[in-house]
């Protein structure tokens, strides 16, 4: 255990303030944070690009909870639609993000047949292990 010894070193406060610093960087490593950049165009606007901002907007648009909102203030999902086009690039981009911000779920219907159907499969697994299911 001889080469493990820090009195080998020419001067053993240099290597062990550099071990324990070692230690400590590789103990206590810091957060790092990154992201994409995004693109500008040459007169320093955002670049967008309007097809998938507009794919977007009609996927909101085909949701329960919009189409419920948009009744609510008068208009139609259609009426939306017809004025998508004469909007800027910059308002179909911030409606595009505001629109992905939106809860995704599902209704509760799907989620209780997909419950149903785990439940016989496992009935059937069950009895296909001959084994017997007793429901009282």
């Amino acid at each position: 255990m001889d080469f493990l010894s820090i009195r080998r070193f020419k001067n053993p406060r240099v290597a062990l303030v550099l071990s324990l610093w070692l230690f400590g960087l590789v103990a206590f490593p810091s957060l790092a944070a990154a992201a994409l950049a995004p693109s500008k165009t040459s007169s320093g606007a955002p670049a967008t690009d309007r097809v998938t901002d507009l794919t977007t907007v009609r996927k909101a648009l085909e949701q329960k909870l919009v189409a419920q909102k948009l009744k609510d203030y008068g208009l139609s999902a259609s009426e939306v639609e017809s004025k998508l086009p004469r909007m800027s690039d910059a308002d179909v981009h911030q409606i595009a993000l505001l629109s992905k911000k939106l809860p995704q779920g599902g209704d509760v219907g799907s989620d209780l047949i997909f419950i149903l159907i785990v439940i016989l499969l496992v009935i059937l697994i069950i009895k296909l292990m001959n084994r017997e299911v007793i429901v009282r």
